[in-house]
C-alpha cells in the first residue's frame, strides 16, 4: 500500500502537539499526501505563520472543542514535555494512539503523564524534504492497527523502521537522529580543508557541498555497500588512498565517530532521567 493511500485509511482525529522544524515538517507532510486538514487538531502556543495559513485545520483548540482524538503526536521540546503533558493529557481517551517523536522520553513517561497506548519514535530532519528515517519501538498494548497508523503517520516525511526493544532507541537516537549533523560537519570541514590547501573560500563551499550531497545521493540509489563505494573510488598509491591513510589511521574516524555515537547515546540515556 502506498503512503498516500495508507494515510487515506486513518480515520478519526489527528493531533499533533508541536509544530516547529520536525513536528511542522510532519503535517506537510500529511497534507501533501491526502489527509483532510478538516481532521487535524494543532496545539501550539507560538504557531509560525505558515501554520496559521493552512486551511481547514484547527488550532489550539480546548480538549472540550476538540472533541474525541484518535491520534496524538507529541512533537514538543524534551525539556518542556512535563509542564506541557498535563494540558495534552485531556486530549487523551482509554484507546487513545500517542506517537511521541521526543529524543530521551521514554514510553514509561509517556504512559504516566499523558496516557493512551504509546509509540515511542526517532525521525531525523531528512523528514523536511521527504528523506527522513525514523525508528519506532510500540508499547505492549498498542494494537496491530494503531501500530499501523503510526506508521503510515512517520511514513510520510520518509522510510520507517521499527524495533522491539526500546532499549535500542538511544543509540538509535545517537546514529540517525543525531546523523545529519555530523554529515553537516564534513561538509563544512572539508571546504575549511579545501581553504587551508589553497582553495578559494566559494569554491571550497561548493565543493563539499556538492560532493557531500551527490556521494549522499550515489548511497542513497546504489545497491552497493558503502564500503564497496568507498573501494570504487580508491586507487592503490593515489590521492584518495593519500587521505584515506590519515582518516583511517589509528587516531581517524572509526575511533573519533564511536567516541561521538557513544556520548551522544549517553546524553540520550540522560534526559529520560
Amino acid at each position: 500500500m502506498s503512503t498516500t493511500n495508507a494515510l487515506k485509511s486513518v480515520h478519526g482525529t489527528i493531533a499533533l502537539a508541536g509544530a516547529g522544524k520536525m513536528g511542522g515538517a510532519m503535517l506537510t507532510g500529511w497534507l501533501a499526501q491526502g489527509l483532510d486538514p478538516r481532521r487535524v487538531v494543532v496545539i501550539e502556543p507560538h504557531p509560525a505563520d505558515e501554520i496559521k495559513a493552512l486551511a481547514g485545520i484547527r488550532l489550539n483548540p480546548t480538549a472540550k472543542e476538540a472533541g474525541e482524538v484518535d491520534t496524538l503526536v507529541v512533537a514538543v521540546k524534551p525539556q518542556s514535555f512535563r509542564e506541557a503533558g498535563a494540558t495534552l493529557k485531556a486530549y487523551v481517551g482509554s484507546s487513545t494512539l500517542v506517537v511521541s517523536i521526543m529524543a530521551g522520553t521514554p514510553i514509561a513517561s509517556l504512559e504516566a503523564i499523558v496516557g493512551g497506548s504509546v509509540v515511542r519514535a526517532m525521525p531525523n530532519t531528512p523528514a523536511a524534504i521527504g528523506r527522513g528515517i525514523t525508528v519506532a519501538v510500540a508499547a505492549k498494548k498498542v494494537s496491530a492497527g494503531q501500530r499501523a497508523i503510526a506508521d503510515a503517520l512517520l511514513r510520510a516525511t520518509g522510510s520507517v523502521e521499527w524495533v522491539d526493544k526500546e532499549s535500542l532507541m538511544d543509540a538509535v537516537t545517537a546514529v540517525s537522529g543525531s546523523g545529519p549533523a555530523y554529515v553537516f560537519l564534513l561538509a563544512e570541514e572539508l571546504a575549511r580543508a579545501g581553504v587551508a590547501a589553497g582553495l578559494p573560500a566559494e569554491l571550497a563551499t561548493k565543493l563539499a557541498r556538492e560532493t557531500v550531497a551527490g556521494s549522499g545521493e550515489l548511497l542513497h540509489r546504489s545497491d552497493l555497500s558503502s564500503a564497496t563505494l568507498r573501494q570504487n573510488v580508491t586507487s592503490p598509491g593515489g590521492t584518495t588512498a593519500a587521505a584515506l591513510d590519515v582518516l583511517m589511521g589509528p587516531d581517524g574516524m572509526e575511533k573519533l565517530l564511536t567516541r561521538a555515537v557513544a556520548a551522544a547515546t549517553q546524553r540520550s540515556k540522560d534526559l529520560a532521567k
